[in-house]
């Protein structure tokens, strides 16, 4: 019995292994590699291994020592990796403004075996401890100043968690902007999709298929291309200007595109289809007699809506919202295309650490953010969603 009981359990851990091992493979380990990347600041520290150990005793206001600077100038000459070189650069001039120029000079100097054991003959900046005090942060090998400048925070002098100043980042903003350009298509595609998932599950026979082949057509087609047809579509001598403008109903063309309206009206045609599939399928396991019986009782068809169709169909509505707005935050090429300057989302600034300043941390720091603040929504989402489905109502 033990042994037949065994094999079962194996049989059904064979199965599952497949699984296991996809979303260990490709979703636990780069978000593991991302958590990691976004504490993570060994720019400076795995560079600089002579000058950790002379820096260690120093005491942060008195002018750097011999050794400090000797060492330095040996770590620097054994430095290879113009990457990791750059790297470093890019951390130590956030730390304290001058640093490049500073470095740059310096590396040019180190580069020539005349070159004496001061930095200070160098550049006179090299005997300021604050350039040393960069160097010392700089080598604690884990850091929340990410994960804080990805909300537009920092550690002052004294270690307190403080605001960045006005113009420095603009991180706050845009994910505010995000969460609301994500608010506003979600709004647009339950005003749409319900009384279209409403339609179709109501119909039947061919009408149904043309209704539902409509909603997944957008789903078989490519994001981009799809994308691009909407910049055909609204700029000033598209589509939708030209029909407006032959019908009389405008005298000039609207500005429809590289602005908010063109953002939300792409998007929404876009993620339209997640938000009317959970509708339907929720209004079809509704009885149909529902409905009539209400009015049979005397209810009024919009009463009758509001107090027995509406509440069973909450769960599918609230099941929609989620997968329109958990995406919509993480929108990219639509609001590159036929967005402006002042509707990018957070994405675009992502792909920006990710792709021009080679920044993974920053990159990382603010996919965290982006993520805690998605597994909150989903924590509501099970929440509303539980509730909805034992009492039937909200």
């Amino acid at each position: 019995m033990m042994a037949r009981l065994w094999n079962r359990k194996t049989r059904a851990a064979l199965l599952i292994l497949p699984l296991a091992l996809f979303i260990g493979i490709f979703f636990v380990w780069p978000l593991g590699i991302m958590v990691k990347q976004s504490v993570l600041d060994d720019a400076v520290l795995h560079l600089l291994p002579r000058t950790t150990e002379a820096i260690a005793g120093w005491d942060r206001t008195a002018p750097p020592t011999e050794a400090m600077q000797a060492a330095l100038i040996a770590d620097l000459r054994a430095a290879d990796d113009e990457k990791a070189v750059g790297d470093m650069v890019r951390r130590l001039n956030s730390a304290q403004s001058g640093y490049r120029t500073l470095m740059t000079k310096t590396l040019s100097a180190v580069a020539k075996p005349e070159t004496g054991p001061l930095l200070t003959d160098v550049d006179k900046r090299w005997a300021q401890p604050a350039f040393w005090i960069a160097i010392a942060d700089a080598l604690e090998p884990m850091t929340d100043r990410y994960l804080l400048a990805a909300v537009d925070l920092e550690r002052n002098k004294a270690g307190e968690i403080a605001g960045l100043p006005d113009g420095a980042s603009a991180n706050r903003t845009i994910f505010i902007r995000t969460f609301w350009i994500a608010a506003v298509v979600t709004f647009f595609c339950v005003l749409i999709g319900y009384p279209y998932a409403l339609l179709t599950a109501a119909s039947t026979g061919i009408t149904r298929t043309i209704l539902l082949t409509a909603v997944l057509l957008p789903l078989w087609t490519s994001l981009l291309v799809r994308t691009a047809a909407w910049f055909i579509l609204l700029q000033e001598q598209g589509l939708i200007n030209g029909f407006l403008l032959s019908m009389g109903a405008i005298s000039s063309p609207l500005p429809l595109i590289f602005n908010r309206t063109g953002v939300v009206i792409a998007m929404t045609h876009v993620l339209l289809p997640l938000m009317v599939l959970p509708i339907y399928s929720v209004l079809l396991t509704i009885p149909t007699n529902l409905m009539p019986a209400a009015t049979s009782l005397g209810a009024h068809p919009l009463r009758a809506f509001l107090h027995v169709l509406l509440p069973l169909s909450l769960r599918g509505v609230i099941s929609g919202a989620l997968l329109v707005f958990m995406t919509a935050v993480g929108y990219y090429i639509t609001p590159a295309l036929v967005g402006g300057a002042g509707d990018q989302m957070i994405s675009s600034v992502i792909a920006f650490y990710s792709t021009q300043t080679a920044n993974w941390s920053m990159a990382s720091a603010l996919g965290i953010v982006l993520l805690v603040i998605t597994l909150i929504l989903y924590v509501v989402y099970v929440q509303l969603s539980g509730r909805t489905s034992v009492n039937g109502r909200m």
